[in-house]
């Protein structure tokens, strides 16, 4: 335990401390580099919604409303596509009616609907239920029905009647069962736009969509109210469209 050179042996301690500077920053700016997060890849952009408005329109009120539907829609970015349902009645029938020309929509299709995120149907109550064309047009639907085509898309209405008592209601509830038995989801206008609540002139729609009324002998058009709930029920039904998409 004696002698020796004098000189006293170190201790892996103190060798430690003896090391250059340098050796001992290279492993921590290693370390330092392993904790910063590596850079998160950028989430790619949602594509927007995509609506179409199926309609049919007998004295153009429809397609009235239809346009102020599509311009809330659109507000919100969403891509929107009106529609219309092939006419089944005979053209001198249509004469004797009185009946316009069709407005310029394309003509929908049931092989088309899976093109789309969700459906705004338009139409004018007959008797208080959707007219026997739009009948047709959701009958012939039963292949996607089959294969379940439109499970959980988004689905609404709007209606135009002759009187307060026309079906404003009814032809919304109507379609109801035509959604449920697709699997389809109901988005309803309810009461987001105040002026729903206004009484102080007449006013077509109701909870199920809006509306307009076109008298009895279908000479009132719809009014500024009425489509600006239109505008509305739009922008409603897209946001709700985006988030189910």
């Amino acid at each position: 335990m004696g002698g020796g050179s004098g000189q006293c042996a170190t201790t892996p301690a103190q060798q430690v401390k003896k090391a250059p500077p340098g050796a001992a920053g290279k492993p921590a700016s290693k370390a330092a580099a392993a904790t910063t997060p590596a850079a998160t890849p950028a989430t790619p952009s949602k594509p927007p919604a995509n609506i179409a408005i199926i309609i049919y329109t007998l004295y153009g009120h429809i397609s009235t409303m239809a346009e102020s539907v599509k311009e809330g829609v659109e507000s919100t970015g969403a891509k929107c596509t009106i529609l219309q349902v092939a006419e089944t009645l005979p053209a001198e029938v249509l004469e004797k009616m009185g009946a316009p020309p069709k407005p310029d929509y394309p003509i929908m299709k049931a092989s088309m609907m899976p093109d789309y995120d969700g459906f705004i149907f338009g139409c004018s109550g007959r008797y208080g239920i959707m007219p026997a064309q739009m009948k047709t047009f959701m009958d012939s639907t039963g292949g996607l029905w089959q294969s379940g085509g439109l499970v959980g898309k988004a689905a609404g209405s709007f209606v135009s009647t002759g009187t307060q008592g026309g079906g404003q209601e009814t032809c919304g509830l109507a379609n109801v069962t035509f959604f449920t038995q697709h699997g389809m989801v109901f988005v309803p206008l309810g009461y987001v736009d105040s002026k729903r609540m206004d009484i102080a002139e007449i006013n077509g729609g109701s909870a199920y969509g809006c509306g307009t009324f076109a008298g009895p002998d279908g000479s009132r058009q719809p009014n500024a109210s009425e489509k600006a709930v239109a505008v509305t029920h739009g922008s409603h039904f897209a946001s709700i469209c985006a988030k189910l998409a």
